[in-house]
């Protein structure tokens, strides 16, 4: 179940990227059972044991979503999110009509097949490990 505060985010939203918002919402928790959701640094995540996976937040110039352990995922279309180091990838949405949803789903399966630690990167000091 999407939480009400992820609900209440995408609503928020200006039209477009409500909708790019709501079909990520929507592919997510259909894709990631097992997850939970919450807003965390104030932008929509899905966690798997306390995890962050994917989350998604808009942007001036669209709607990114964001997979922590991208970078390592085999199935092409991400780019870089951030530093090298901490393996995060996205992919920017500026319509719903770009949304290619068995991509996305693909991602998601990769999402819960590759990890790395973000939950303990605090306690081990900027250290990222796979699980």
């Amino acid at each position: 179940m999407i939480a009400n505060e992820i609900q209440a985010y995408n609503k928020s939203q200006a039209d477009v990227n409500k909708k790019i918002c709501a079909q990520l919402a929507r592919l997510i928790e259909a894709s990631l059972p097992d997850s939970t959701n919450k807003l965390f640094h104030a932008n929509p995540a899905w966690f798997l044991a306390e995890n962050p996976i994917v989350g998604y937040d808009v942007r001036k110039k669209g709607v990114m979503l964001m997979f922590w352990s991208g970078q390592s995922f085999k199935n092409p279309g991400l780019e870089v999110v951030g530093s090298l180091k901490f393996k995060a990838a996205g992919k920017l949405y500026t319509e719903t009509s770009e949304i290619d949803e068995s991509i996305v789903k693909k991602w998601l399966a990769e999402s819960i097949k590759i990890q790395y630690d973000y939950k303990n990167i605090v306690k081990k000091k900027g250290q990222l490990d796979r699980l």
